[in-house]
């Protein structure tokens, strides 16, 4: 068995199951209309048409200096949108996901973080030689480890992965890093995959042909044929550094320079180390050795931002390197926080006028029945008809995301059953043990004399 080294890198946020990893794009034809459901996504079709129009001002290079704000109530799929967005503009571009209340928790003073997050967004693409381990996964298997500092969070430690070509096969070890990023894109059997053997980098470029049908999945995976050759080989392509790797790779020059993205440690970053990777990429750009690369920052909640991380986000918007900026909110009209001025979604009109503003809406009973079609899918619950159309119900009265919330409980309480598969018994016993928002909070009118003030 072939084992892959991991080296260190810098720390990235962990996403236990990716919710949004079968979205694969916006779902639109070739004139921008919205289907049904497509790319993973399901319903929003004027917010992904929207999306659309995004994607296609961002690749003529004309929606420098604006942003864009997805508004609508929980759980319609703003999230899902952005992420569509990304996948739109290709598959090597950089998507960073933030919470507008997580710069309030950190470290770092809020303006380094929004700074920090805006350079990851911003990729570089470098064309270079790399050995890749490619073909069709055959087996797969993770082992799942303790969660960090959180003996309650489970995550992936390592997995082991049996890729074949048509002329070759080979079984891998392989660490932390790569068995995340295993889980994250949801990789299965016939599934075709390549692994950077120096970085870990794991990339699904699709379903083996011969394991694909048409209209078997619910997912968007394409068909692809299984390459041929040795697994372990070396590929031409084009890599993507982000500028804030670059960052890190110039504040840490004794760990190898420029291109040493991983291994860098924890040194502080400045403002002239940044502004010495600006002029470094410039110069590569002008001699026609780098491209630049905007990605995506999804910046979540974002009436959690007070005024003064506004203010630098508005400015951030003019700058010479800015990636393509999507704020979401569920708010209506609220304050502006750090001030006592009310505004349409707790947001400043000089921000407002710099967005192209798209609203999403509640889903309705059949888009909830798709998407917990698409859910349980991706996350291999296998559901009755009966369950289904009870978790359909659940989602269309109370909420999706309590519907998608009820699968977990409901798997937990078939396997004490030893049943094969949820039935509508296992969805209305985890109903009566976790209730929806207005069903808990109903009850807690109840005894609001005994409640704490």
């Amino acid at each position: 068995m072939v084992e892959i080294q991991e080296v260190s890198e810098d720390v990235e946020e962990f996403e236990r199951i990716g919710s949004h990893s079968h979205i694969s794009g916006l779902g639109l034809d070739e004139k921008g209309n919205a289907e049904g459901s497509g790319d993973g996504l399901v319903g929003q079709k004027r917010a992904r048409e929207a999306a659309g129009h995004v994607v296609n001002l961002a690749r003529k290079g004309k929606l420098a200096g604006r942003g864009v704000l997805l508004a609508g109530p929980p759980g319609t799929g703003k999230t899902a949108i952005a992420v569509g967005i990304s996948e739109e503009l290709g598959e090597d571009i950089p998507f960073v996901q933030l919470s507008g209340s997580e710069i309030f928790s950190a470290d770092k003073d809020k303006t380094e973080v929004l700074k920090e997050k805006l350079r990851r967004a911003l990729g570089v693409t470098i064309e270079e030689t790399r050995e890749v381990y490619e073909g069709k996964v055959e087996t797969v298997e993770l082992q799942q480890g303790q969660g960090g500092m959180n003996p309650m969070q489970q995550r992936p430690a390592e997995a082991s992965l049996k890729l074949s070509t048509e002329d070759d096969s080979r079984s891998l070890r392989l660490g932390r890093r790569v068995a995340a990023s295993i889980q994250k894109e949801g990789i299965r059997e016939g599934d075709v995959v390549r692994i950077d053997s120096e970085s870990g980098k794991l990339q699904k470029l699709g379903k083996a042909q011969d394991d694909w049908k048409e209209g078997k999945d619910v997912s968007a995976d394409e068909p692809v044929p299984v390459p041929g050759g040795d697994v372990q080989k070396e590929r031409e392509f084009t890599h993507t550094l982000t500028l804030h790797h670059m960052d890190l790779a110039n504040a840490n020059r004794g760990g190898g320079g420029l291109l040493s993205m991983f291994g860098m440690g924890k040194s502080g970053i400045t403002e002239d180390i940044r502004n010495a990777v600006d002029k470094q990429v410039r110069d590569m750009i002008e001699k026609e050795k780098a491209e630049l690369v905007p990605g995506v920052l999804f910046i979540d909640e974002v009436h959690m931002l007070d005024i003064e991380a506004v203010s630098f986000l508005n400015r951030a918007m003019e700058r010479e390197f800015a990636p393509i900026i999507v704020l979401a909110s569920n708010r209506g009209e609220s304050k502006i926080r750090g001030t006592e001025i009310e505004s349409p979604y707790g947001l400043p009109l000089d921000l407002l006028d710099r967005l192209l503003i798209t609203n999403t809406e509640p889903y309705g009973e059949d888009e909830v029945r798709k998407i917990l079609k698409i859910r349980s899918s991706e996350e291999e619950v296998e559901l009755s008809e009966e369950a289904l159309e009870k978790l359909t119900k659940i989602g269309a009265e109370a909420s999706m995301r309590y519907a998608v919330q009820l699968m977990a409980p409901s798997r937990d309480i078939m396997e004490l059953s030893d049943d094969e598969k949820i039935e509508k018994d296992h969805v209305e016993e985890a109903r009566e043990r976790f209730l929806d928002v207005e069903s808990s909070s109903e009850k807690l009118r109840d005894y609001q004399d005994r409640m704490l003030s």
